[in-house]
């Protein structure tokens, strides 16, 4: 296996432990000596790869992007510009501005073929909406709460122009074609509900966590959603 190749390998099998993995067992997994494997960590930490750890104990990748040369291929590289071009067209300002900053990081890294598929893609979005309507509360408090897994004190207009108060647990932001939509529990409703974020007049936090974790909640809600969408459908063969 070629060098560059074993140590690309090697970060995958880092990312895919939720454990410290000992030297012994990376490099059986690898075909390598465990001091070939020791320098291998070393330069892939001198590359700036954020690896924890150290020899008798383990190594673990920590949370973070990591994107040597010659990581992307060109198919990969039009997949991730395509996503990121998305969000400059349909994300909020916030999203636009961290979108492209992550645009020129990757470039910075890519490999001359990369580079050219990045700068002429086969692959482009399609054009903007309409625009999105108005929001009065910023969609950066949302995503700090749905962070912070804050519960939210919100008020909300619904279709039919009733207003309510309501108690929210935010899990997530929605970027439709025309609309964006937090998805959250609501304590009023006792379940999962989509606030389209334009009617929401206010929102602050309660300073109360709400229990549980998010990513179980969310596992949750796209149970509750994929149930609603068969039964719709097997009504709608009745």
């Amino acid at each position: 296996m070629a060098r560059t190749t074993r140590l690309l390998t090697l970060l995958q099998l880092l990312r895919g432990k939720s454990r410290p993995a000992t030297a012994a067992a990376l490099a059986a997994e690898l075909g390598i000596s465990q001091r070939t494997l020791y320098r291998d960590i070393a330069e892939l930490s001198a590359q700036g790869a954020p690896i924890e750890g150290e020899a008798g104990i383990g190594y673990v990748l920590r949370p973070g992007l990591f994107l040597p040369p010659l990581m992307l291929s060109e198919d990969e590289t039009e997949a991730v510009v395509l996503g990121l071009r998305y969000v400059d067209q349909r994300g909020d300002a916030a999203l636009a501005k961290v979108a492209a900053a992550a645009l020129a990081k990757i470039e910075a890294v890519l490999s001359p073929a990369a580079q050219e598929a990045l700068r002429n893609p086969t692959v482009l979005p399609g054009p903007p909406g309409r625009g999105f309507p108005a929001n009065a509360v910023a969609l950066t408090t949302l995503r700090a709460a749905i962070r912070a897994q804050a519960k939210l004190r919100i008020h909300y207009e619904g279709a039919d122009g009733a207003r309510s108060k309501r108690v929210v647990w935010p899990l997530a932001l929605g970027f439709m074609n025309e609309a964006r939509m937090l998805v959250a529990w609501c304590e009023l409703r006792q379940g999962y509900r989509n606030f389209r974020t334009d009617r929401i007049a206010s929102a602050r936090e309660t300073r109360e966590r709400y229990p549980g974790r998010r990513s179980v909640l969310l596992r949750a809600w796209r149970e509750a959603m994929n149930r609603d969408e068969a039964g719709r459908l097997t009504a709608d063969r009745i």
